[in-house]
């Protein structure tokens, strides 16, 4: 088939780019080693009729016009912002924190511990908060988050400490746009990709050769594997995740995430209660709940990989694997994997937008990573 550019995976980046393209004029094909679309958005219904996000929960939101206004173009939003708990020795506190619960464990005045400048996670942490703070919510969460020491950890991980001081619980509330498609992500992933020739069950990888389109090929999964790990693997982590229906309840839980940030609570991490998430008068009318409880794990198998791994060594290997990357001339390796960068799905979309305008204006073969997305 006469073919301008091949999108090696079907997830959110590799769709839009896709679509893009496509509304461009140019020939595009895209293929997926999965059976289905959707990569690690894609969501699925239990026989109960609740939606359960596959890889872990997915909260829209963006501050953008324009990426709301994309994506409204193949879905219908309801309203979500989601609210997220954490338990804390059999009581449940927002976080992020509010300022009143830490007038009541710490008091007024308080200074951060850590001065000069951080050179791994702790250090940064303690450069923002309170060490009983940080020992409450912040360290032990991250080292069952990564499984190791939080000194282990790159400084620019802690995000800044963020004291709600009005109280408000929600998770993101100066984002202008929030909300879950009603009818799921994997609905949304299908309509961005109506009309473009999709071959799933496909392993590029194994068969680089059997599309040549006559522009550039778009690859979305992990760059190591791209070049076949030959200066090593770079690490990952990714969740083990086990679903449970309860017939007799309406509810489980407060809200939609309760995170559990202490090593007493074992190798959970988080439980999550879909109806939270779903379209309020359809949720109402299902009998029972269903709860996922997350466990994090290190996959050994690329397609279980879901967060790159945030240490000052791979963080080394990602530089010396995308200087390979720019001697490719014929492909463009982006996406999650690609950038080895976890992404909230605006800044996915903001991501690929971005590459589709350099391979379209500019005909580049190499698109740079920007300093800032979103």
């Amino acid at each position: 088939m006469l073919l301008d550019y091949l999108i090696v995976g079907a997830g959110l980046t590799g769709a839009v780019i896709a679509r893009l393209l496509t509304d461009a004029k140019e020939r595009v094909l895209v293929v997926d080693r999965r059976q289905h679309v959707g990569g690690n958005i894609r969501d699925r219904r239990h026989p109960s009729g609740i939606r359960i996000h596959t890889y872990g929960p997915h909260y829209f939101r963006t501050v953008s016009d324009d990426i709301w206004a994309f994506v409204n173009r193949f879905a219908k939003f309801f309203p979500y912002e989601a609210c997220i708990k954490a338990r804390i020795r059999g009581s449940l506190e927002n976080w992020p924190i509010a300022a009143s619960y830490v007038q009541r464990v710490v008091g007024e005045g308080w200074q951060p511990e850590f001065r000069g400048e951080p050179t791994n996670f702790e250090e940064a942490a303690l450069a923002l908060m309170p060490r009983i703070i940080y020992e409450t919510f912040v360290k032990e969460y991250n080292e069952k988050q990564w499984g190791v020491n939080a000194t282990a950890l790159a400084a620019e991980l802690c995000k800044r400490f963020d004291v709600r001081l009005d109280g408000d619980p929600r998770l993101t509330p100066n984002a202008k746009h929030q909300g879950i498609p009603v009818n799921g992500y994997s609905d949304m992933i299908e309509q961005i990709l109506r009309g473009i020739p999709v071959v799933l069950n496909f392993d590029y990888l194994k068969e680089r050769e059997a599309f040549r389109p006559r522009k550039r090929t778009v690859f979305t999964g992990p760059i190591d594997e791209f070049f076949r790990f030959s200066l090593g693997k770079l690490k990952y982590r990714g969740q083990l995740r086990t679903d449970d229906y309860y017939p007799d309840l309406d509810r489980f839980q407060a809200t939609g995430q309760v995170n559990e940030p202490l090593h007493e609570t074992g190798a959970l991490i988080r439980t999550l209660e879909w109806k939270h998430m779903m379209e309020p008068g359809y949720a109402s009318r299902i009998r029972g709940t269903v709860v996922t409880r997350e466990t994090p794990v290190s996959p050994a198998d690329p397609d279980g990989y879901e967060y790159p791994f945030p240490d000052n060594a791979n963080k080394s290997l990602y530089r010396q694997y995308a200087k390979l990357a720019s001697e490719v001339p014929d492909v463009v390796i982006c996406g999650r994997l690609g950038d080895y960068r976890y992404y909230d799905m605006d800044h996915a979309i903001a991501r690929a937008m971005q590459v589709a305008k350099g391979l379209l204006l500019t005909g580049q073969s190499r698109v740079e990573l920007p300093t800032r997305i979103g």
